[in-house]
């Protein structure tokens, strides 16, 4: 239950610390003392949107605090335990909002700071806030599914329902899409085909291109270079008779040497001979090298004119592929394994087409059978909830009134994440007359009976257990007007109650009364709220009588009123 709410800086509430009882409350005032604004700061404590303008004029920051006891299985719990905010065992749970003057927020539990999403999903399974505009909610016919889900506990189910429609969907997608490929795959493999058998043919390498052209430009050398290497073999080789020169020579040296007697001057002789036949020998060989590395030059660049003829038809076949490909030469490896690729897929596209259409039709097997159960469990529980309201119509004066869920299947192309079903709450108001919409049938008075008849079938299951109504008794008065307030005060025995109220009728069925009054203090405009005692509840109640102008008959009877004895 809600057992405190503090606020400061609200609008016209500049400090207000106010602590809530069990039972039925009511909050009465005039119209404009600032009812509204208690909800407005509740809804903020509970994570709903709030806009700047609720910061009070002159202040920098408003804050709203609202203090709720918990039992042990209570379902805020496990979103506590898992968003990992502590929650002591028998401790309130303090919801905490600040809103800036510059229209910023921030959200807290327990003193923890939390995102507003949290804040709201907590405040949801706490209290509850049923307006004066939830019949006009009724009205629209998109409502009414939700609410049997939420009567029949069906939430899970829908959730797992949404799933499997997903999964649907994403089936459908790859399904068309394999479709939408393989036709597209179809009309273009033939190219790819033809594209593939040319460069199959072709047959690239990585990197030819580069080798291909240094062997081009060397083979357009070649045949200068084999020139002048031939020139320099054939000064080697001429008639002038180097070599034999040179052997020659070295055979004059050596015999010179051999001739050369012992003794101190022919050791000054000899040293210069051997250096020159040293010379002369090493002058052989390298000139027997150079000779060879001539030959060896020579047969290099023995090339056949054919050799330069291939290197470039194939070097201008690669560049025109990869013209015709618009890709590089060296980008020809790569694209003949994606055509390749793109070849096999397109051929294994027909098996894939066909694992994903039976795919496609198991999740839709799935999404039926489950969209099945899940009507059958709304048709039972729209039975249910028929027999619920009639029982609630009751003691609200509707007694001849009858209240139908009308369940229509979809066809399959209408069917969505929600189900294959839609339901539609309808009334007949009077005897003889037929079912219809509740805006066409329903009267204000009615649709507000019919809205608080629901909210009490609802809350019987497992929702909050505090509520607030914020003038759901509009439009009725006199006897409704107590039936209204008598079912207020039986659904208060089972939960927390509060509501704002403009009927005495309903405020006296109150075990507790809170008066909201507008004050001005230092030339400003303020509203305080204050927990009335028995006396001033019976004025309150003689002011909503009679108005500004209280007389002791209105005064006779807010007494009634609040005698039980004579209420009932």
């Amino acid at each position: 239950m809600l057992n405190a709410l503090t606020i400061r800086n609200i609008v016209l509430i500049d400090r207000l610390d106010l602590v809530f009882e069990p039972g039925l409350t009511a909050l009465t005032g005039e119209t404009g003392a600032g009812k509204s604004i208690i909800l407005d700061a509740l809804g903020l404590a509970l994570g709903m949107r709030g806009a700047k303008s609720l910061v009070r004029n002159g202040a920098t920051q408003a804050s709203v605090s609202a203090m709720f006891s918990l039992g042990q299985a209570h379902p805020a719990l496990d979103l506590l335990d898992d968003a990992g905010v502590d929650q002591g065992e028998g401790e309130d749970l303090v919801l905490r909002r600040t809103l800036g003057a510059d229209g910023r927020s921030r959200a807290f539990i327990n003193d923890q700071p939390v995102s507003a999403k949290l804040l709201q999903d907590v405040g949801t399974k706490v209290l509850e806030i049923h307006g004066q505009h939830d019949g006009q909610g009724l009205m629209n016919a998109a409502t009414h599914r939700p609410l049997l889900d939420g009567y029949a506990s069906l939430q899970g189910d829908v959730a797992a329902l949404g799933g499997m429609w997903q999964a649907l969907q994403d089936a459908r997608t790859r399904m068309s899409g394999l479709a939408e490929r393989r036709a597209q795959g179809d009309a273009q493999s033939d190219f790819v085909r033809m594209s593939l058998e040319e460069l199959n043919r072709l047959d690239p390498k990585d990197n030819e291109e580069e080798g291909l052209a240094e062997e081009r430009a060397f083979l357009m050398q070649a045949h200068k270079i084999a020139q002048r290497v031939e020139t320099a073999s054939t000064l080697l080789r001429d008639g002038t008779g180097l070599e034999a020169n040179l052997s020659s020579a070295l055979v004059a040296l050596e015999q010179a040497l051999d001739g050369l007697q012992d003794g101190a001057q022919s050791e000054v002789v000899k040293l210069p001979l051997e250096r020159g036949a040293g010379a002369l020998e090493r002058a052989l060989i390298e000139m027997s090298e150079a000779s060879s590395a001539l030959d060896d030059a020579g047969q290099a660049l023995d090339v056949q004119p054919e050799r330069m003829e291939r290197a470039e038809e194939r070097l201008f076949a690669l560049r025109a592929a990869a013209r015709k490909h618009g890709v590089q030469v060296d980008g020809l490896v790569e694209l003949r394994a994606q055509l390749t690729a793109e070849l096999e897929s397109v051929e294994n596209l027909a098996e894939d087409e066909k694992a994903a259409r039976l795919a496609f039709e198991k999740a839709q097997s799935t999404y039926d059978r489950a969209a099945g159960a899940l009507a059958q469990k709304r048709a039972k529980a729209g039975q249910q909830l028929e027999r619920i309201l009639a029982k609630e119509l009751v003691p609200l004066k509707m007694d001849k009134a009858r209240f139908a869920v009308r369940q229509i299947m979809l066809e399959a192309d209408r069917a969505g994440p929600g189900g294959a079903d839609q339901i539609h709450f309808e009334v007949s108001t009077n005897p003889g007359t037929p079912f219809g919409p509740l805006g066409s049938i329903a009267s204000g008075g009615e649709l507000s009976r019919f809205s608080l008849a629901l909210k009490a079938a609802l809350a019987s299951r497992d929702g909050p257990q505090a509520m607030i109504f914020d003038e759901i008794d509009q439009g009725v008065g006199g006897a409704v007007a107590d039936a209204v307030g008598r079912r207020l005060a039986d659904l208060s025995k089972g939960a927390q109650v509060l509501m704002v109220t403009h009927s005495p009728q309903v405020a006296a069925r109150a075990n507790t009364q809170i008066r909201v009054e507008k004050y001005v203090k230092d030339k400003t405009t303020l509203t305080r709220l204050r927990v009335l005692d028995a006396d001033e509840r019976c004025e309150e109640i003689a002011r909503m009588l009679a108005g500004a102008d209280v007389s002791d008959e209105a005064r006779a009877a807010a007494r009634a009123l609040l005698d039980p004895a004579a209420a009932d």
